[in-house]
């Protein structure tokens, strides 16, 4: 039997996801001077992929990310780690931080800091993993529904 969908629960995630994904890069970026960051935006983002599943299941999630999570997380990892790496090697201390400012003509004077790199490699670090607790909670239901044990063989 086919479980049916709720059209209600459908066309509010549709009407919200995107909302909740901009308020997660809000979040992000806001993080050094107001409460947020790259873990608070990224538990937002991976909130709304959360009402994506339960609308939609593994499927519509795996439509609204289009990218591989495993691919997320790396990149992440990598992002994070050469932030913390790069000041230890032009002889700083590990995850110093560093503040630059630039003066654009439309916007004025943007200043930012080696802390938001951080933060968006601990974003897409957390969305990833959410994107990959996701895609193993709907996988059983993709394979027909067979249970298996621990290492992936069939239970008798």
């Amino acid at each position: 039997m086919i479980p049916t969908r709720s059209t209600i629960l459908t066309a509010g995630v549709d009407t919200v996801f995107h909302t909740v994904c901009l308020f997660s890069i809000y979040l992000l970026f806001a993080g050094h001077n107001q409460p947020g960051g790259g873990f608070v935006g990224g538990l937002v983002a991976g909130a709304a992929f959360v009402l994506r599943y339960a609308s939609g299941g593994s499927v519509a999630v795996r439509r609204a990310a289009r990218v591989d999570p495993e691919d997320l997380l790396g990149l992440g990892l990598l992002v994070s780690a050469t932030t913390g790496a790069v000041p230890a090697v032009l002889g700083g201390a590990f995850l110093e931080s560093t503040t630059w400012s630039v003066d654009l003509p439309v916007l004025g004077t943007v200043k930012t800091s080696s802390t938001l790199f951080f933060d968006i490699g601990v974003y897409l670090v957390v969305v990833g993993l959410v994107l990959m607790v996701l895609g193993v909670l709907g996988g059983e239901a993709e394979d027909g529904g067979a249970p298996t044990d621990q290492r992936g063989r069939d239970e008798p």
